[in-house]
């Protein structure tokens, strides 16, 4: 299997790429609802899941430099959808609570999984024979 590269991986460099373009350069001009919204939710798990992971790896909470599995997807998916759009709105009294974002994190999750799995040449954790 080949090894998870982490922060050098093609898939977050291409997510960390369109979120600071879309966050700092089109939503500022563009006018679009999707753009505005619900864009840089789909990039979360491509564009930081990458990162969360190679601390993980760094600090010996991980323990390989495989692909993320599904369950590390989703367990991000599920922190981060509680603490964006359940903490912060309620309690921080940051942003808004919007059943769309936690929508786009999940397709953005479920796209960045099956990429990774995908290149990797594993699908649900068994070897896939070319």
């Amino acid at each position: 299997m080949r090894r998870f590269r982490y922060f050098r991986d093609e898939l977050f460099l291409a997510a960390a790429t369109a979120y600071g373009l879309n966050r700092w350069l089109i939503k500022p001009v563009v006018a679009s609802p999707f753009l505005r919204g619900q864009f840089n939710d789909l990039l979360l798990i491509p564009a930081a899941l990458p990162l969360i992971l190679w601390v993980q790896r760094q600090t010996r909470l991980r323990a390989a430099d495989e692909v993320p599995s599904w369950s590390e997807i989703g367990l991000h998916f599920g922190v981060w959808s509680i603490i964006c759009e359940w903490i912060g709105p309620r309690w921080l009294h940051h942003g808004t609570a919007d059943p769309w974002d936690v929508l786009a994190y999940a397709v953005g999750g479920l796209l960045a999984g099956l990429w990774w799995h995908r290149r990797a040449g594993t699908y649900s954790g068994s070897k896939v024979e070319p």
